[in-house]
């Protein structure tokens, strides 16, 4: 069971975000009903702001929504230092296994599918609000042992410049998805923005284009699979995004100054490895 009181000052608070309103009566409803502060959001983009606002304790989050749905509303969450360690219950419709694996390899800890039972909710919420106070105590003793602070001084974190979040965002949606053909237009949708802001914040933040972080993403994931692994040098391009070996070799001697296959043997070498 939860350790928390159902006193106002330490009853848990959950952010519940979809467009369904009928939906998001029932969810708000059934949870008061457990004790829980709830508040809600109907969009993807007011949700995201309202995390940054009340730093909840958990965020119910759907994933269709118009505008910033939730996997891109996900993405800003877990790229934002105020929010990423909320945990994020994703909602859904749809009972498709590619779209949990999307989701939890984004940062998610949880789906609940629709129609929703309510003994399936209650449980889901209490024991993801028990592992993030269980995981409290040691990330506040982890910080105090790295950085002491004065014992009058209060906790605080600078919330970054939300173009730095989107910066931060993309790297990471590049970084989880470098076998995928990858277009501005994509990446930028999958962020809830527009190709300009997308390019303005990623120069700015990351100093560099978008494609630019792309082509050192690709070709440091390849440096990496030819020095740890036993793939071939085509299998190593196509997990890159690369169309050919032929290609992927042309960017790695651009990159590198050496054939991917020389690459691997002197990396063998340092490492000791035959």
């Amino acid at each position: 069971m939860l350790a928390f009181s159902t006193t106002e000052q330490v009853r848990p608070t959950i952010l519940i975000v979809d467009d369904e309103r009928e939906e998001l009566r029932f969810l708000t409803d059934l949870l008061r009903r457990q004790q829980y502060h709830v508040y809600s959001a109907c969009d993807g983009n007011a949700g995201y702001q309202s995390a940054l606002a009340m730093r909840p304790d958990l965020i119910l989050l759907d994933v269709r929504m118009p505008g910033l749905d939730g996997f891109a509303a996900c993405r800003l969450l877990k790229a934002n230092p105020i929010t990423q360690a909320i945990p994020v219950i994703f909602l859904s419709a749809l009972d498709e296994p590619d779209e949990r694996v999307a989701g939890l390899a984004m940062g998610g800890v949880d789906f609940v599918a629709k129609p929703y039972h309510p003994a399936e909710v209650f449980a889901r919420v209490r024991i993801h609000l028990e592992l993030a106070n269980m995981r409290r105590p040691a990330a506040a003793s982890s910080s105090a042992s790295a950085a002491p602070v004065a014992p009058d001084a209060a906790p605080s974190r600078v919330a970054p410049h939300p173009d730095e979040v989107l910066a931060t965002a993309a790297m990471r949606l590049i970084d989880d998805n470098l076998s995928a053909s990858l277009t501005l237009a994509g990446i930028a949708r999958a962020l809830g923005t527009h190709e300009k802001r997308l390019s303005q914040a990623f120069r700015q933040h990351a100093g560099m284009t978008v494609f630019a972080y792309l082509g050192e993403a690709r070709i440091a994931r390849g440096r990496q699979l030819l020095a740890d692994t036993d793939m071939s040098v085509q299998q190593v391009a196509e997990k890159t995004g690369f169309s050919s070996a032929a290609n992927f070799a042309t960017a790695f001697r651009e990159h590198v100054d050496a054939t991917p296959t020389a690459y691997r043997l002197a990396a063998r070498q340092v490492s000791g490895i035959s």
